[in-house]
């Protein structure tokens, strides 16, 4: 039996006050990684000692995997309606989980199954309710108790589902789950934003083949494969792209670049999905690129870099992206956002507090972004990077991460490295770390060869030292032993060879 959280405990408890009061349908709002199988599973669990039966819909097959395996934690078997699933079936179960496509197509349009009874069907993910599919479901079940479960609640383009559900209940949003230690934080670096202008708009959101156009390009692709080796610390990561082109073309570079990576799309073969995202489970591959696949049903804690290079102007589909990364694992104390989408200077930061509304004629709202924006100039991002370690920060003010505060006006400018250092640091390298680095210089230099067989310039090394620190090395350091790289080093030096040959291409 699975122990609820405080807080778990209290959507329970609200749901049911709801019900009480008469209201039918009822859309619980749950972050990722805040619970909501969970809670659905805690439900269940009481409404089937009452003797209700139980829908529980989901539109793809690790949603209902996970389903089943939290219902199992409560100690209920439940039967599985989907294709290629008959050995799970079990009609006489009191709980059903159901696949939407599956339930759909058997009960509606060949009409070779009876839809199950229930007494409350369940809709996850249930900002998709809209659809047809659903709503065809939803509508033969006018007596049942319809609860959805989601973290976004709201339709692409941000209006609100009150055309469906009546009443809603709130887990507590992003920034609170951080704050009680149920999610990581994020650690955010964004580059400037893709130019997008003249991207044509379709259903609340960019047009795709316009979109893809804009950014499978040579510059940007290659721009995420230099900040990924500079700032992702070799984390395992999901990367979100626009198209299959443009996932694909992402997935070479990497591979070019030396870092193991493979790419998934609507078309993988399921047995070969499940064998990349095992690899990418054991550390086998460090990056799986995809488009809209990950976007819902994917857990695994492991995840510690999310790259946004899918553009959106759908504030649920990027707080749906970012939150593959925010679940806890041991050792992982935060999760890097490369956000190459803009999507942060367009939807604020993933800990930002959202009103949602069930208004359909209203949009979700980030009141903290607006209110940024509204006191930031004309024309200017309220968000801009650190010049210390990179980090977005707010314009005008420190960095909360590495602590850098802005210069006052009418006094000279220092002039700042701008390399990455370890959150918590101060941003000051000492002299042996400088010395250590200047050995680790040596040492590649003594083993490494340029692509084509000769050695690096006996003053490679020192030149390198310079462009990281704006100095030369003290000559006393030439006659220390050249020690091994470390993996940091060679992370550095593979983004400094990087941002070398784009000069030279440029």
């Amino acid at each position: 039996m699975t122990e609820l959280r405080p807080y778990q405990h209290d959507v329970v408890a609200e749901l049911e006050r709801n019900r009480e009061s008469g209201k039918r349908r009822i859309i619980v709002v749950a972050p990722t990684a805040s619970g909501k199988t969970v809670i659905a599973a805690a439900i269940i669990k009481q409404a089937i000692s009452a003797y209700n039966r139980i829908l529980f819909i989901a539109h793809r097959d690790e949603l209902l995997t996970q389903a089943r395996d939290k219902l199992a934690r409560f100690g209920i078997a439940p039967g599985i309606i989907k294709a290629g699933r008959d050995k799970d079936a079990r009609p006489q179960a009191m709980v059903q989980v159901a696949g939407i496509q599956t339930l759909h197509a058997r009960a509606v349009r060949a009409k070779s199954m009876e839809l199950p009874p229930a007494d409350i069907v369940f809709v996850d993910e249930a900002h998709h309710i809209r659809a047809r599919t659903y709503q065809t479901i939803v509508e033969q079940y006018p007596d049942a108790i319809i609860l959805g479960l989601t973290a976004t609640p709201c339709r692409g383009d941000g209006r609100g589902l009150g055309n469906v559900f009546e009443a809603m209940v709130e887990c507590p949003q992003i920034g609170q789950l951080i704050e009680l230690g149920f999610l990581v934080k994020p650690k955010i670096y964004a580059p400037p934003s893709p130019n997008l202008r003249g991207v044509a708009v379709t259903a609340g959101d960019f047009v795709i083949h316009q979109l893809s156009d804009r950014m499978n390009t040579d510059a940007l692709v290659g721009d995420i494969v230099e900040h990924w080796l500079k700032h992702a610390q070799r984390r395992r990561t999901v990367i979100f792209a626009v198209d299959v082109a443009h996932s694909v073309h992402i997935t070479d570079e990497f591979i070019k670049a030396g870092v193991k990576a493979e790419h998934i799309d609507g078309n993988t073969p399921a047995l070969d999905r499940q064998a990349i995202l095992g690899r990418l489970a054991s550390g086998e591959t460090e990056i799986v690129c995809n488009c809209m696949i990950l976007t819902e049903g994917f857990d695994l804690p492991d995840i510690g870099c999310i790259v946004l290079a899918r553009p959106t102007k759908s504030l649920g589909l990027f707080r749906q992206m970012i939150g593959r990364g925010l679940r806890p694992a041991p050792d992982k104390a935060d999760v890097i956002i490369l956000d190459h989408s803009g999507g942060v200077h367009r939807h604020g930061r993933p800990d930002d507090h959202i009103e949602w509304t069930l208004e359909t004629d209203k949009r979700a709202a980030n009141k903290v972004h607006e209110s940024r924006k509204a006191a930031t100039p004309t024309n200017a991002d309220p968000f801009c990077e650190c010049p210390s370690c990179g980090m977005i920060r707010m314009r005008g003010m420190g960095c909360d991460a590495c602590g850098w505060q802005p210069k006052p006006r009418g006094r000279d400018v220092d002039v700042v490295d701008g390399e990455l250092v370890e959150l918590g640091k101060a941003g000051v390298i000492t002299e042996s770390e400088q010395r250590a680095f200047y050995c680790e210089l040596r040492g590649y230099q003594r083993a490494a060869r340029k692509k084509d067989g000769s050695a690096y310039h006996p003053r490679w090394a020192a030149a390198q030292y310079r462009d990281k620190f704006q100095t030369w090395p003290l000559w006393s350091w030439d006659g220390l032993e050249p020690q091994a790289p470390t993996p940091a080093t060679l992370r550095w030096i593979k983004h400094r060879q990087i941002a070398y040959a784009k000069r030279r291409a440029a």
